[in-house]
């Protein structure tokens, strides 16, 4: 087998571990692909079959011990910014109609929602500002 030889086939290999990392999406398949590219290209070089499978091997192991953990620690992170229900915890809304722990009125990021008092014990009346503690279905409930 001579050299041109040698990095073509570590290139078909680097595109043979591209396809499941497509189908798979594991990013380790990612990187191993890249490994084979370093050592296609360490074959083009010149280099010697244990030269390219010794790049194979530190390039592939070096993404996936740097790489991986940073994707990780990527992945269990909440997004900075808030949307949908999450965003409304903590905002402040104006009481529309008298709440309490039955239920009632309040605007709220300019929309009208049903509302109930956190407090079993306490009502709000109509004008008075209240915090938006959460939001169980379609009801806000406040304190």
């Amino acid at each position: 087998m001579n050299d041109i030889d040698a990095w073509v086939w570590w290139l078909v290999g680097a595109a043979a571990l591209g396809i499941p990392l497509v189908v798979t999406a594991m990013p380790e398949f990612g990187m191993l692909a890249a490994g084979a590219f370093a050592a296609a290209i360490a074959a083009g070089l010149g280099g010697d079959v244990v030269v390219q499978v010794l790049v194979f091997a530190v390039v592939s192991v070096a993404l996936i011990a740097v790489v991986r953990p940073i994707a990780t620690r990527h992945r269990s992170q909440r997004p900075q910014l808030a949307t949908g229900i999450d965003a409304l915890r903590g905002k402040q809304a104006v009481v529309l109609e008298r709440v309490d722990s039955a239920g009632g009125r309040i605007k709220l990021a300019g929309e009208v929602w049903s509302a109930r008092s956190l407090d079993t014990g306490r009502a709000f009346e109509v004008g008075q500002e209240v915090d938006v503690v959460d939001i169980e279905g379609a009801t806000a409930i406040i304190m």
